[in-house]
């Protein structure tokens, strides 16, 4: 009945709409989602240039660059040598763009918002004005986290975990003045609009699904979404309460995370606070959100993987449950990040053994992608290499995450490249190739018109060889011992001149790899932009694709579907099915006698 309301509420489907109404404040889902993907680039863009800057001091320590001249001004590179201040500064400000800005806005925002309704048979999200002040939350969020950057004293300074007591003391370093609070201020917006986002897609899920639109009829990408949204709603609250309290031990004098503390050789009167509540609080939401950019990823690729192999996705079922298996175990597992904190060892065991556990429900999704692929009838196109390649990145970085796991063996490579490497690989290049593949696949829905394959290709193949080789060499990095978030590594001379030497070699072909990537990502932005203007228009199926989306017209529509809401009769992955005259059989075809669904 829900559904069927909803479909009565659009009786204005044809109503003229203003440029502002229609392009900046939206209301409706695909335009939303188009924005909340603007952004996201953007966003990636400048944090993979913060990226190069630092890796640039890294890679040749005390030598003059113009590059870092040209961005950094003389106050912050003097003699176009990086400050080590703001060194810190722009490792901080990248992890934070990257993790929160690119992979859960761009993920989430983006694709939960153009492909529920599509996929549901919806008119729109379940409040068009919450959808619409999600975004420009997020947006504003955006701006403030980006103004930072150009503050006389930095941005905030204390590693995109913000642990105190760096980020709680305004005189610890420049940037944690105004930076820090600026930071606080964006994260606390990017909370609100995480929630208020959260919520209409939870909502939007449950109430609004067409007629035959079963939970069990529902594509992996809905499922998906609809658990990530699960848990942003139950972990983000946890993020804000942290913030909230480092804010008061900042401005009001309170010490909920400081204690016995000298600066300057001055005794601070804090006292009976610890800093490992905080990273408590932080982790809680920390590792669900690991899951909040990967879930929609993984969702994405089924998706794809499953239409460009011809085949029925393996293992529907075990998908969705590994799905809301990983979004259980995903929220005690915390204490993996925190094993060198002096935790009770009996506390380290159960945290490793839960962190071991969620290794089942990942290893399930990976087989069932490479069951899936297996004997498929497989057609490459730029969306399928990227998919293919978050199960191979999926599969390298989880591997490392089993070493880190144990309490044992973290704790001799706790804090060093190795965990940088680790989670670069898993969350990282796994969530951005889910992101390229998601928007190479779903463009013709989002824009009209197809994007260049050939240059998807030379996108795929510079962005899987130069992320690996950027990350992958970080182990060899971290196994020598090199600590994360060093500004310089020379103290390592002194006592192992070999180690020194590998450690500058490693990061020269680090950095250089880097640049590649980087340079990768602009064949990307000129597909993209390109594709928007001038690019072949689409037709109405381009993948031959069984889900919903496909079903609406090219040119967007308000309220998706001119006529009547389609009407559901199978799930969505009937591809090359014995007895049918094509290869796909779309959801709204009704079963035909003696057929069994699936």
């Amino acid at each position: 009945m829900a559904a069927v309301a909803h479909g009565a509420d659009h009786g204005h489907d044809h109503h003229e709409e203003s440029f502002v109404s229609k392009y900046i404040f939206s209301q409706d889902h695909k335009m939303i989602g188009k924005q909340f993907l603007m952004t996201a680039v953007f966003m990636g863009l400048v944090a993979m240039l913060l990226s190069i800057l630092f890796r640039i001091q890294l890679a040749w320590p005390g030598e003059s660059s113009d590059f870092l001249s040209m961005f950094l001004g003389e106050k912050w590179a003097p003699n176009g040598i990086l400050n080590n201040e703001m060194y810190l500064g722009l490792v901080t400000i990248h992890g934070t763009l990257m993790v929160f800005f690119l992979l859960t806005g761009g993920l989430s925002g983006t694709f939960s918002n153009l492909l529920i309704p599509l996929q549901i048979g919806a008119r729109d999200m379940a409040s068009g004005f919450l959808n619409m002040l999600s975004y420009w939350l997020f947006f504003l969020s955006s701006l403030i986290m980006f103004a930072s950057l150009f503050i006389e004293t930095g941005p905030a300074m204390a590693g995109w975990t913000i642990y105190p007591p760096l980020s709680a003391l305004p005189q610890a370093v420049s940037g944690s003045g105004l930076g820090m609070t600026m930071w606080l201020t964006s994260m606390t917006i990017f909370i609100a609009s995480s929630l208020i986002g959260s919520l209409n897609y939870i909502v939007t899920v449950l109430n609004l699904r067409t007629t035959g639109m079963k939970m069990t009829r529902m594509p992996l990408t809905i499922w998906a979404f609809l658990v990530t949204a699960i848990l942003g709603v139950l972990s983000f609250p946890v993020l804000l309460s942290a913030a909230l309290l480092l804010l008061m031990d900042r401005t009001m004098g309170t010490s909920f995370y400081l204690s016995d503390i000298i600066v300057g050789g001055e005794m601070l009167e804090n006292v009976g606070g610890s800093p490992v509540l905080y990273q408590h609080l932080f982790w809680f939401l920390g590792h669900p959100e690991v899951y909040i950019v990967l879930l929609p990823a993984l969702g994405l690729s089924s998706e794809i993987i499953s239409t460009n192999s011809r085949k029925p996705i393996f293992g529907y079922r075990a998908m969705i449950g590994s799905i809301l298996a990983i979004g259980f175990l995903s929220f005690i597992v915390w204490g993996h990040h925190m094993l060198v904190t002096g935790m009770n060892p009996f506390l380290g065991s159960v945290f490793v053994f839960t962190t071991l556990l969620i290794a089942i429900p990942s290893a399930v999704k990976v087989f069932n992608y490479l069951t899936t692929l297996w004997k498929g009838s497989i057609t490459y196109t730029p969306a399928m290499l990227f998919a293919v390649g978050l199960v191979s990145t999926f599969i390298t970085g989880g591997v490392t995450g089993i070493i880190l796991a144990d309490s044992a063996l973290d704790i001799a490579v706790h804090d060093t490249y190795f965990v940088v490497a680790h989670f670069h690989i898993v969350m990282g290049m796994s969530a951005v190739f889910g992101m390229f593949a998601g928007v190479y696949h779903w463009f013709p829905k989002m824009y009209g018109k197809m994007m260049n394959s050939r240059l998807g290709y030379v996108h795929f193949w510079i962005t899987i060889v130069g992320a690996y080789g950027v990350f992958f060499p970080m182990h060899f990095v971290g196994l020598a011992g090199a600590p994360r978030r060093y500004y310089d590594y020379s103290v390592y001379e002194g006592f192992s001149k070999g180690a020194y030497e590998m450690i500058l070699d490693l990061n020269v072909i680090i950095t250089v790899f880097a640049i590649i990537a980087a340079l990768g990502q602009i064949v990307f932005l000129f597909n993209l932009f390109v594709s928007i203007y001038r690019g072949q228009a689409a037709p109405q199926n381009p993948w031959k694709s069984n889900t919903l989306e496909w079903t609406t017209p090219v040119e967007h529509v308000h309220g998706n579907w001119p006529g009547e809401l389609p009407t559901v009769h199978r799930w969505p992955y009937d591809y090359s099915k014995p007895g049918m005259e094509e290869d796909f059989v779309p959801q709204t075809t009704p079963l035909m006698e003696g057929e069994e669904e699936h």
